[in-house]
């Protein structure tokens, strides 16, 4: 009688995974996200949110799970409950009818989007007509043209927006940035203004935030070298979106954006020697872990983690939820 050996499985096929470095969460993000957990520590729930507080889908089902409820406007939120205005930024309006309620809201709006609203009022102030470079509807757009009157600011999403634009009258001029644009199409964007008005002066500091700035050069790295770049975010985070287009016009031969591990189709795999996986600056770093552990489980993967700039920056928690 002859005793067959007990079939092995077959050998999973290698694999070499670059970890984007920097990825997942910013200092805006991670202080927004606190603010949320902070209240309902502090006050209980509810908590009403106005607008997701960052645009990542798991971060707002945690959140709600603790108990946080997420609305579109004051007119949904309770006089008697805390609400919190989302990181990126509301009109000047909203805080003011919260005032005039008597309620008591925390602003979450990343500083460094403050920071584009301060510019804003700023040149208005001077006299100047502001040109906002940003994506329609975007409530980080539609916060920063809120800070001033109707026809204050002018917004330019493409070139093509750029070419067409008239100055009001012989109105001086100013620009600004949504912070999660891409930087190289905003550079042409900018370019073609300047060769139109070229007495336009810079910011004080480059709008587009650092976080979003460093995270396409760590993705423009992995575009060099990766046959397929999975970036970790929602489809409604205009950062991460982003990334895939960096990835791809990289050199990438593909980039996908997914939610999470269950979102890959591993067919998107077939050929790949060497997969990038990055996250946009809402995406938790558990994603990122739990995308690392699937692949594992199918290949036999060497993850290595890029070079890249090491971020240290905080910002400070609103002081009533600190005392």
């Amino acid at each position: 009688m002859t005793v067959q050996a007990p079939s092995r499985p077959p050998a999973k096929p290698a694999l070499t995974v670059r970890l984007a470095t920097p990825r997942g969460f910013c200092a805006g993000v991670d202080r927004a996200i606190q603010i949320v957990e902070r209240a309902i520590e502090k006050y209980g729930a509810p908590v009403y949110v106005r607008h997701e507080i960052v645009h990542n889908r798991h971060v707002v089902e945690r959140l709600k799970a603790m108990g946080a409820v997420f609305v579109k406007e004051l007119d949904d939120c309770p006089d008697d409950r805390p609400v919190v205005f989302s990181a990126h930024g509301v009109p000047k309006s909203v805080p003011a009818t919260a005032r005039a309620r008597e309620m008591l809201f925390l602003d979450a709006t990343c500083p460094l989007v403050s920071k584009v609203h301060v510019e804003a009022e700023r040149h208005h102030a001077a006299g100047r007509h502001i040109i906002l470079i940003g994506h329609a509807g975007h409530p980080e757009v539609v916060g920063t043209m809120g800070q001033l009157s109707a026809g204050a600011i002018s917004l330019i999403e493409t070139v093509a927006d750029a070419e067409a634009f008239q100055r009001p009258g012989d109105t001086p001029l100013a620009y600004a940035t949504q912070t999660t644009l891409s930087v190289d199409d905003t550079a042409e964007v900018l370019a073609t203004l300047k060769r139109r008005f070229p007495e336009l002066p810079d910011p004080h500091k480059e709008d587009i935030c650092y976080a979003t700035t460093n995270r396409q050069e760590a993705v423009k790295r992995l575009g060099q070298g990766c046959d397929l770049v999975l970036v970790v975010g929602s489809k409604n985070s205009s950062n991460s979106v982003r990334l895939v287009e960096v990835a791809m016009r990289a050199g990438a031969r593909d980039a996908r954006l997914v939610d999470d591990a269950g979102q890959v189709d591993w067919s998107w795999l077939d050929g790949v020697s060497t997969l990038g996986i990055t996250a946009g600056a809402s995406a938790p770093e558990r994603l990122i872990e739990e995308l690392v552990e699937a692949v594992r489980a199918r290949f036999d993967a060497e993850v290595v983690e890029d070079a890249g700039e090491r971020e240290t920056v905080t910002f400070k928690l609103p002081r009533i939820l600190t005392a």
